[in-house]
């Protein structure tokens, strides 16, 4: 088990650190099974009335170290355990750090619009932007990890299905910010297993789509709300 914590650290390191807040969580909400909504706007939430009208931006960040409830943090740490190891076989640190936080980040952004009014937490848009790195890795090297594609595609169902009953389980949980975390993590795979030296390239790119998106938003927030 050591040797392994040594071999992954990042993922581990994201389990530990998710673990933490959810503990802290779990006292101010005066329950360990399942998380009180005020808490968690309070801990940093995506809400999109803070975050767009009151420019509370750093809750995209926030937001993906809370969880809603035992079930929620358990399924995102399995899913983050079954393909965050892979990643970090196929990428460089950087680049997995990178994918990760830009994927939960624009993940956040998407729900923000697709659900203007909800509460959001979790870390399952970066987690499907880990996946989709691993899918990015493929489809660029497809070739020559032919026989590593069924693996993929066994570890792509488990995820799916756990994912499916977290969204349906519970409501804080947004689909879309998964959808748009995996495509971050698609492209970020492709292009940074072509060449680890363009993550400079693929962060910035990274940024201004979070820039545009966020102008957008506080353009439409308001006609959205209503």
């Amino acid at each position: 088990m050591i040797e392994d914590i040594k071999r992954y650290k990042l993922t581990y390191t994201i389990i530990i650190l998710n673990s933490i807040v959810y503990l802290f969580s779990s006292f101010f909400s005066q329950s360990f099974i399942d998380m009180d909504m005020k808490t968690l706007v309070n801990m940093g939430a995506l809400y999109g009335p803070y975050v767009v009208q009151e420019g509370e931006w750093w809750r995209l960040f926030t937001a993906m170290f809370l969880h809603g409830g035992m079930t929620h943090l358990l399924m995102n740490m399995f899913s983050l355990y079954i393909i965050g190891r892979g990643a970090e076989m196929y990428f460089e640190k950087n680049a997995y750090i990178s994918i990760y936080l830009f994927s939960g980040l624009i993940g956040g952004l998407v729900s923000l619009f697709v659900h203007p009014g909800s509460v959001g937490v979790g870390a399952s848009g970066a987690i499907f932007g880990v996946f989709g790195a691993l899918a990015g890795f493929f489809l660029a090297h497809r070739d020559k990890v032919a026989t590593h594609a069924r693996a993929f595609m066994k570890d792509f169902s488990i995820i799916i299905g756990i994912n499916l009953v977290i969204g349906l389980s519970i409501p804080s949980v947004d689909v879309s910010a998964h959808l748009g975390g995996l495509a971050v993590g698609i492209v970020g795979g492709y292009v940074l297993s072509k060449n680890p030296k363009w993550i400079l390239a693929y962060s910035a790119a990274m940024l201004a789509v979070m820039i545009l998106m966020g102008r957008f938003l506080s353009g439409e927030y308001v006609s959205t709300l209503v």
